[in-house]
């Protein structure tokens, strides 16, 4: 899995004109799914993902986590994130998760971040989104489950 997390005042994703869904203060996160990854590696994705402390604290240092903070996050799917753009000038795609198996595990991280965060709103898997974000900081980090967890 590839997350790309932004950390946000606030964000929102709208289909067909409606909002879909929004948050307030903590992470905007597109989650991209290798035809590779399993709920094994989910898991240890989201440990990561909620457990990073990346918000200011009293000092203004980067040590709270998502929780300390009280704060929500908005999961939209992105495939894109898992393009190969080492060989000439499209992007593969061919190390994507097919669409069956990556909205299994999109919908399995999906449920899996509600048990450890209160508010968890999401996009619509594979359908033509508008992101809407205030980044805060700017502050975007990218997790990498080959990079993290090489087999």
């Amino acid at each position: 899995m590839k997350f790309v997390i932004q950390r946000v005042n606030h964000a929102s994703v709208e289909v067909d004109g409606k909002v879909i869904g929004s948050i307030q203060k903590g992470f905007l996160v597109f989650v991209g799914v290798y035809d590779s990854d399993t709920k094994e590696i989910a898991d240890k994705m989201i440990n990561k993902l909620v457990k990073m402390r990346i918000f200011a604290d009293e000092n203004g240092k980067t040590n709270l986590d998502i929780n300390s903070v009280n704060g929500q996050l908005l999961i939209v799917s992105q495939f894109t994130l898992c393009a190969d753009c080492r060989k000439g000038n499209r992007p593969s795609f061919t190390g994507a998760g097919a669409p069956d198996h990556a909205n299994r595990l999109y919908e399995y991280f999906m449920e899996q971040c509600k048990k450890h965060v209160e508010k968890v709103a999401h996009g619509e898997f594979g359908a033509d989104m508008k992101v809407d974000l205030l980044n805060d900081g700017p502050f975007t980090l990218m997790l990498d489950s080959k990079e993290m967890f090489p087999k």
